[in-house]
């Protein structure tokens, strides 16, 4: 047998590659094949040459996808040859910087059981340390401040590694073997505590923290992204004085439980639930409550389910731990306000809210929330995607021939940068209504545009004027501004979220967006692609009476509808004996069209609906009443409301007719809690109807559903069922929320289609 041939390559690898281990994994595993050779990051992922038998170098790169390490999410290897060099041996070598970004970065990662088990061993260095991580957890996007992912290019570049990490840091055996967080006690952030007026508080820090909330207190907690506002989830007088200082006064708080048997004991955990709560994103989970959960009232008035989540830092898994019971974990923020991340900044904001503030001093420099997320069918279905989940992007089927901004809406902020085949949609930035937040949308933009290389040459907004999303992008030189329609975009996201192009039937079910016809629309049927729509059905509008003030106060909506369907012969309603001193006035402001846009939004249809009911004539939160009205709906009810949604308008009348039967039910003495299901039910038949029309006409069979109300998982269960027993092909979301935090991504992909599809530029 002849001397073997020796061959060297080198090889290209793409996609999220750092910061997960990938080039200690390379190491042993050219290493375990004899292979010599290095392997370094860059502006483009993960470079390697690799020299050796041929068989060997084939399994090799076979291998870097078949088993590259659980972070990871390889998307290309691609290889050439080159000359062999004859050198011995393998290194991961310097990182190189350059013009052109390609890179990816991971999502902040939930504490892995390796570091877990060193948390809780007292014979190991890093017992009971805050900031334990490796290469396969702790924190990555909310440090990085640039690319190459480099200990210098990340908010741990103010720790020097001490002798101990650093002898880690360079052993090739060592499962922090170039993890860039990595740290210690002697070498890393330092655990503080404080007291509202920036007093350092003597003692462990820890402990002090945990005394304080078994006594009541409210602790202000620096996480990942932001900071916390904690306090235990099982004392009333806490949890309330919580709400009136960060002035929220309903709306549902966060638990944070110990572990999974924990997190059982508050909520039903199904077992597609289990790798949600347990897996390395943590995202706040809502799940049905049990009745003994020992959870106060005010944790979620009037809900039946939880938002419960499992710790995904080792302080979290500390402070749960030594506390031994729930805790309320919710922003650090006051109501409609971002969530505080720099130190100064939460100090100033939070001093009335909270007691003290459990501190340190490793900086954040991306603001993140907690992404929050429902079940449907086994799947998630995100109500807000941030911590997590972002920055990783959407490998789409289409590319972006050219770099794509696309501004999202008002509420619910995401913006999306988009180049290639890959869209990142931005962390969760909030309501666009205050300076805060539009600081962090446009610092979001410049963060991510320079990380990823995305400088854009098209930027999407959002029809409606005034959205400050919308100046923004007017305001943007030199580049081409795409104007989307609000509810196109959100069927335009359900396609993307699919990786289907259409055209489907797109039911758009909102509170309110831009129409092109000058009204607000919100419950509207769609011929649509990601090019363009033609409006095929939508509910009547009716007014508004009061403008924004219909949105606060439901039964205003409630009057409107009454008024629609009945005239002058409303019967007589509690709703109506309720709000009697100012009923006149609101019918006469919605019939006279002054201040009283008029919406054919599903949204406020809800609100009348639970106005009607009793449930809620004015909110506090963005929602609420359709919420309790979701949350009041008996599970046993098996009837439901038949309408005529058929028309030579599909589903024009449709809103009119279900408020007709909800009076007669609640006239006849129904319980409220049947007529919310029955409701539901009507609304989901009428749109198996209207969209048997559209498709009659049209030829259309597949319909996608967008829209915030579709949240909603009862009436989506009932309208995806109603659907596909009539034959229809559906799309649900999965990847991004169904409401305003995935039109983002729906302006990014029509913007794209439409250069596809006119040749332009």
């Amino acid at each position: 047998m002849g001397p073997v041939a020796v061959e060297r390559i080198h090889v290209r690898v793409e996609g999220i590659v750092q910061g997960v281990g990938f080039r200690p994994f390379v190491h042993a595993l050219a290493t375990r094949y004899d292979l010599a050779g290095f392997v370094g990051n860059d502006t483009g992922g993960v470079f390697v040459e690799v020299e050796g038998d041929g068989d060997r170098l084939a399994a090799f790169v076979a291998d870097l996808s078949r088993r590259a390490p659980a972070l990871a999410q390889v998307e290309r290897v691609s290889t050439e040859t080159v000359a062999p060099t004859g050198q011995p041996g393998f290194a991961i070598v310097a990182s190189v910087t350059g013009a052109g970004r390609d890179v990816l970065i991971s999502p902040d990662t939930a504490t892995c059981p390796d570091c877990l088990a060193e948390l809780s061993d007292p014979t190991d260095r890093r017992h009971g340390y805050p900031f334990t991580n490796c290469t396969n957890c702790g924190p990555r996007f909310t440090i990085v401040t640039d690319v190459p992912y480099d200990r210098r290019a990340t908010t741990m570049a103010a720790f020097p590694l001490c002798a101990g990490c650093a002898a880690e840091y360079a052993d090739p055996g060592d499962r922090r073997f170039h993890a860039e967080p990595v740290c210690c006690p002697a070498c890393g952030p330092t655990l503080r505590l404080v007291t509202a007026d920036g007093y350092a508080v003597p003692g462990d820090p820890l402990d002090v923290a945990v005394r304080w909330l078994r006594d009541g207190r409210i602790v202000a907690v620096k996480g990942l992204g932001g900071y916390h506002l904690a306090t235990r989830a099982d004392d009333e007088p806490a949890v309330a004085a919580l709400r009136s200082r960060k002035r929220r006064e309903e709306k549902p708080f966060a638990v944070l439980a110990a572990d999974l048997p924990a997190a059982r004991a508050l909520v039903d955990v199904s077992p597609e639930a289990v790798p949600v709560l347990t897996g390395a994103r943590r995202p706040v989970v809502l799940l049905p409550r049990r009745p003994d959960a020992r959870v106060a009232a005010s944790v979620a008035p009037d809900n039946r389910d939880l938002g419960v989540l499992l710790p995904y830092t080792p302080l979290h898994h500390l402070l749960a731990g030594r506390l031994g019971v729930p805790m309320v974990l919710t922003s650090g923020n006051a109501s409609d306000e971002p969530i505080a991340h720099r130190d100064d900044d939460a100090r100033e904001r939070l001093a009335g809210i909270a007691d003290g503030f459990l501190t340190h001093d490793r900086r954040i420099h991306v603001r993140t929330d907690d992404s929050v997320v429902r079940l449907f069918r086994g799947r998630e279905l995100p109500v807000r995607r941030s911590r997590g989940y972002v920055p990783a992007p959407l490998t789409l089927p289409w590319p972006f021939d050219r770099p794509v901004l696309a501004c999202g809406a008002e509420l619910k902020n995401t913006f999306c940068l988009a180049k290639g085949r890959r869209a990142f949609v931005s962390h969760h930035v909030g309501d666009l209504e205050n300076y805060e937040t539009l600081r962090a949308f446009t610092d979001g933009i410049a963060h991510l545009s320079r990380l990823f290389d995305v400088r854009p040459q098209v930027v999407a907004h959002d029809l409606h004027p005034e959205y400050l999303s919308t100046k923004y992008a007017l305001h943007r030189d030199d580049v081409d501004l795409v104007g989307v329609q609000h509810h196109h975009a959100h069927i335009a996201s359900c396609l993307a979220d699919n990786g289907e192009p259409g055209p489907v039937i797109g039911v758009a079910f909102d509170g309110l967006g831009y129409g092109e016809d000058g009204t607000l629309w919100g419950g509207e049927l769609l011929a649509a692609d990601l090019t363009g729509y033609e409006r095929v059905g939508h509910l009547d509008a009716v007014p508004m009476p009061g403008g924004a003030a219909a949105v606060r106060e439901p039964w205003r909506m409630a009057a409107a509808y009454l008024d629609e369907v009945y005239g002058d012969a409303v019967p007589d309603l509690a709703v109506a004996r309720r709000n009697e001193r100012r009923w006149p006035a609101v019918v006469a402001l919605a019939r006279s069209g002054t201040n009283s846009p008029r919406t054919s939004s599903v949204g406020r249809l809800f609100d009348a609906v639970s106005a009607i009911l009793g449930l809620r004539d004015r909110v506090t939160y963005e929602g609420q009443a359709a919420v309790a009205l979701e949350q009041r709906a008996r599970p046993d009810e098996r009837g439901g409301y038949r309408v005529d949604a058929s028309g030579p308008v599909p589903l024009a009348d449709a809103g009119r007719q279900l408020v007709r039967c909800v009076v007669d039910d609640l006239r006849a003495g129904v319980d409220p809690g049947r007529i919310a299901a029955r409701f539901h039910d009507g609304l989901a038949d009428a749109v198996v109807r209207a969209a048997e029309a559209v498709r009659e006409a049209t030829g259309l069979t597949d319909v996608a559903l967008s829209g915030g109300v579709f949240q909603n998982v009862l009436l989506l269960d009932r309208v995806v069922r109603g659907l596909e027993g009539e034959g229809f092909r559906v799309l649900v979301h999965s990847r991004v929320p169904p409401n305003d935090g995935g039109i983002s991504l729906g302006q990014a992909v029509v913007a794209a289609a439409r250069h596809r599809t006119d040749g332009s530029g």
